[in-house]
């Protein structure tokens, strides 16, 4: 019969430095091993079908003398029942590392979940809403996270910083989480419950969104007031009254035209071409010039003289105007509109009194066209056709200075 091992205590334990294997009772079979580097670490001696194998417990200290024997009396009872305590833990290490093979965080789905989609999308613009709004608000928060482990918690966290203060861009964000996590539930990287649904879950956390924003449409001039407000504001001094003609006549952003610089005018080809970099759409857009917005540039250089610099229209310290300067205009002038809606006057011109195709002014307002729609006006003369249009514009624009 062996000899049954003396049972040291935790003391004893601790002085144990001499390299090999060390024998400290309370459990058959269970040693503390030391390295020559002094390491020490928990071994269980056991008999499994007929072989004696080791079974590593774990390092010491970290795990203590008690912890070691209860360890090592459930790996005895295991083998008692049958069960080899060494194939159970590495098919439990397969497991775990077949899982992390699998393991998908919240951007990593969301990228795959749009590149699925995107195909069926009309409008490019719309991947790039996705992302933006993904990348901005929801990424930061939970993108690193296993998407299998989001909760409502990790959602309401992502939402609750926007959804009074930008509560059109939250419930689209709401919506679009809520279909990543649906897609992923189905293809087996999460189960349960949608912790971004909204109907009897989100909606007892957050206000509906009618009760926390009134959407606000951009205040637009009528069509048929803008010859005599573009009559008046001809008679307003400054370079943001100057902006402002040149932002009519070309139906651009106000960004786009504070931004303008000298470089990006061709006048001999009569064309302005924006950088991709300062567009919406992060794509490059020429705007086809009529007579009168290149008369607006003509006067715009006239300045540079008393204030040279490279923008177009630039403020009086020499940088570009404020992005509220062209509505300071507006307000002086007494009207009830803002510099944006006259992209919404430009489209109401040419749907209601012209016979251009309602394609070819969404290529003038620089707005994506699905790709079909946009190779077949390319391979066409599109910029010759939007010139036409941009003429007629102006023409309109100034039929009330033809007619008194």
């Amino acid at each position: 019969m062996p000899k049954k091992a003396k049972e040291l205590s935790a003391l004893e334990v601790s002085r144990l430095t001499k390299p090999g294997n060390h024998a400290v009772g309370g459990v058959s079979g269970l040693y503390l091993y030391v390295n020559e580097a002094q390491g020490r670490s928990w071994v269980l001696r056991v008999m499994i079908a007929g072989q004696r194998k080791h079974l590593g417990l774990g390092g010491y200290p970290s795990v203590t003398l008690a912890q070691a024997r209860e360890k090592a009396r459930a790996a005895r009872e295991q083998v008692v029942s049958g069960i080899d305590p060494i194939h159970e833990r590495k098919a439990a290490a397969s497991a775990l590392r077949a899982q992390q093979a699998t393991r998908r965080t919240f951007s990593e789905v969301a990228t795959a979940y749009i590149a699925f989609q995107e195909p069926a999308w009309k409008n490019a613009k719309h991947r790039g809403q996705w992302t933006s709004t993904l990348e901005t608000y929801a990424f930061p928060v939970i993108g690193q996270l296993s998407v299998d482990a989001i909760t409502e918690h990790h959602v309401i966290a992502v939402l609750e910083q926007i959804w009074t203060t930008k509560s059109e861009t939250a419930s689209r964000l709401r919506g679009r989480i809520e279909s990543i996590l649906d897609w992923a539930r189905v293809r087996g990287h999460r189960e349960g419950e949608n912790p971004a649904r909204w109907k009897g879950h989100l909606d007892k956390v957050f206000p509906a969104q009618s009760q926390v924003h009134q959407v606000r449409h951009f205040q637009a001039m009528s069509v048929a007031d803008t010859p005599k407000f573009l009559a008046r504001l001809a008679m307003q001094d400054g370079t943001g009254a100057l902006a402002l003609r040149f932002l009519i006549l070309t139906a651009a952003r106000s960004g786009e035209v504070r931004g303008a610089e000298w470089t990006e005018i061709d006048f001999e080809q009569a064309i302005w071409t924006i950088p991709a970099s300062r567009m919406k759409a992060k794509r490059q857009h020429r705007v086809p010039l009529s007579d009168p917005a290149l008369q607006v540039l003509r006067e715009a250089r006239d300045r540079l003289v008393a204030r040279p610099t490279s923008l177009v229209f630039s403020s009086i310290k020499g940088g570009a105007l404020s992005d509220m300067s062209l509505t300071a205009v507006m307000r002086r002038m007494d009207v009830d509109a803002v510099p944006h809606g006259f992209r919404s006057t430009f489209r109401d011109w040419v749907g209601e009194y012209t016979q251009y195709p309602s394609d070819l002014a969404e290529m003038a307002l620089a707005h994506v066209l699905p790709n079909k729609t946009e190779a077949a006006y390319r391979r066409g003369d599109a910029l010759e056709k939007r010139r036409g249009m941009m003429d007629a514009w102006a023409t309109h624009c100034l039929s009330a200075e033809a007619h008194g």
